[in-house]
């Protein structure tokens, strides 16, 4: 399972070994446990990587055919390249700009993905130096 965590001002990704239906539970069964109001639908999450970041076209290839309906990719500039997935948004309420985004692909391409948002962000980081 992937998880996108958003906040005000950034996300963090997480690949996580749970299965998405048992973690959604578990976090309905928390939210219930605070009184808290939990927000879920269907929608999409995006993020950027960098276009000539190494291991990505191999990536790109190497997907599923029914990954294909769950990930996609749209070039925005020369540099980078918009990584859009589909899944289920899950906030305090349906105006909610923070919260947590989760969808499961294949443990590989999860995995891959993961790896490579991490060496975006060591792309970012060096670039920023």
């Amino acid at each position: 399972m992937l998880k996108l965590t958003y906040t005000e001002t950034s996300f963090h990704l997480e690949c996580l070994t749970q299965s998405l239906e048992e973690w959604v539970a578990q976090r309905v069964i928390l939210a219930l446990q605070v009184g808290q109001s939990l927000y879920v639908e269907p929608s999409t999450a995006s993020f950027l990587l960098p276009v000539n970041l190494p291991g990505l076209e191999q990536f790109k290839d190497k997907l599923q055919w029914n990954e294909r309906e769950i990930i996609t990719f749209c070039a925005c500039d020369a540099d980078c390249v918009e990584v859009t997935l589909r899944g289920s948004w899950l906030a305090n309420s349906s105006e909610d700009a923070t919260g947590v985004f989760v969808t499961t692909m294949s443990a590989g391409s999860e995995f891959h993905l993961y790896q490579l948002w991490l060496a975006a962000k060591s792309y970012a980081s060096a670039m920023s130096e």
